[in-house]
């Protein structure tokens, strides 16, 4: 793709070398101009890039580059590094022309880089084991243990300041990311690490014994940086983040990522992890053939599987739904399941039921929401759905945006709204939650249909 004759004219100054650069030449800015590439650095992580268990690529920093160079009308050339200390030599040798790595704004970097613009606000926080020895509540009481943290990050920077502060701080760097660190953490290699808060908040669903200790730093910036001199695309960036459709993509990552987790249940994810090991492993095969049969995704089944039983086969309510996809005796006759209890049969049923409910929708729904929309019909019935779609045109709300509905569902709880409704009242709040738990237990389970 080829930029427009005004952006061509703005990018066509050279890329200078950064500080401390290599031998290298420099990425050219005439490159992003002529050829309509913009070259990327980050790392692999969930919160930054990743591929998904069909090795596509997502995750926070590749959505909002993205949505910033298709803007631009430019594509992307990603760079994947190990680690940040990689990313940091990639602006240093002037190799790339953006840094999208879930890097948080220092002055120090300031100084070395060129900032780009800000997408989210991150606090740093010491992690441990919840188990063991106590948790240091206060930086003094971090004295004499073992802590480590990933090379060339921010935290390096904020252990250094409170070791002055604190004698007897200490702490090693170490090769390995952030990710790594906290299994090993999790593992109790070591006594703590230190992260991002987002990065804790993804990473200990799958890790529960981890605790977070204190925050060690206020609220900080994470954005983009670009090697110096590049200060031409850094203004480009800024404009971009800070305007409406900036505004939107931000919005609609964090949705995306982060908005469902919702506050730690320790309990309920250690449960969760547990089950993963002893029960899903009986059950793994017949949801991957659901879904070859329905095309909806394993991992999905299983997650919403958990949610309605926690993978017991044998799981009864008191109203009588039954079996391992919680169906009623209705919902499985209609679907031709002769016996709930029969995991094979009901994850067949649950799956077509549904796809059914997918289906059923209308086509202009994009993904995610048409899957979020139908996770509420399996949950609510297909009857109140519509109503509250209803509920929706009449708000002047999108009936087809997961965000404007899981607004409105709680309506039709309101006595204000749901006698005017077809179906009336129903408990719409609880289509909220499932949704969101839902989520929740497919981003943990999603690794065992990889």
């Amino acid at each position: 793709m080829r930029l427009h004759s005004t952006l061509v004219l703005l990018l066509a100054a050279t890329l200078l070398t950064a500080c401390g650069g290599s031998s290298q030449a420099p990425v050219s800015m005439e490159s992003v101009a002529e050829e309509g590439v913009l070259k990327v650095a980050t790392r692999n992580g969930a919160t930054t890039y990743y591929l998904n268990r069909h090795k596509q690529p997502m995750g926070p920093e590749y959505d909002l580059v993205n949505e910033f160079a298709e803007a631009q009308g430019w594509d992307v050339e990603w760079t994947m590094h190990n680690s940040t200390a990689d990313v940091i030599e990639a602006l240093e040798k002037g190799t790339t022309h953006l840094a999208a790595a879930g890097l948080t704004h220092r002055a120090s970097r300031n100084e070395r880089f060129t900032r780009g613009p800000a997408h989210s606000e991150v606090t740093e926080q010491l992690v441990c084991h919840r188990e063991g020895r106590p948790l240091p509540r206060l930086p003094e009481d971090m004295t004499g243990m073992d802590i480590r943290v990933t090379d060339s990050s921010s935290y390096v920077e904020t252990l250094n300041e409170l070791a002055v502060e604190h004698e007897g701080i200490t702490f090693s760097n170490s090769k390995l990311t952030t990710e790594v660190l906290l299994s090993q953490v999790a593992e109790q290699q070591f006594d703590c690490t230190v992260a991002d808060a987002n990065i804790v908040q993804v990473t200990r669903r799958h890790w529960p014994h981890l605790e977070v200790a204190m925050n060690l730093t206020q609220g900080q910036n994470l954005g983009w940086y670009l090697p110096t001199g590049a200060d031409e695309l850094a203004g480009i960036a800024r404009e971009w983040m800070n305007s409406r459709a900036g505004d939107e993509a931000i919005t609609a990552m964090e949705n995306k990522y982060y908005s469902y987790i919702g506050e730690f249940d320790f309990v309920d994810l250690r449960a969760l992890n547990r089950r993963i090991d002893e029960r899903l492993p009986e059950f793994r095969k017949h949801f991957v053939r659901a879904e070859k049969k329905t095309g909806m995704p394993a991992d999905l089944l299983a997650a919403l599987a958990y949610q309605e039983s926690h993978w017991d086969p044998s799981a009864v309510s008191p109203t009588g739904v039954r079996g391992i996809m919680m169906l009623t005796r209705r919902t499985a006759g209609s679907l031709g399941v002769k016996n709930r209890l029969d995991p094979e049969q009901a994850i067949d049923g649950g799956a077509r039921y549904l796809a059914d409910r997918h289906a059923r929708l209308p086509e202009t729904i994009p993904e995610p929401d048409r899957t979020f929309l139908a996770l509420a019909s399996y949950n609510i019935g297909r009857g109140h759905l519509l109503d509250a779609r209803q509920l929706a045109r009449n708000l002047n709300k999108n009936p087809d945006s997961w965000e404007h509905m899981r607004q409105v569902l709680p309506l039709k709880a309101d006595k204000r709204y749901y006698p005017s409704t077809r179906y009336g009242y129903a408990r719409g709040y609880e289509p909220v939650h499932y949704v969101q738990r839902i989520r929740n237990y497919r981003d943990v389970i999603s690794k065992e249909f990889e």
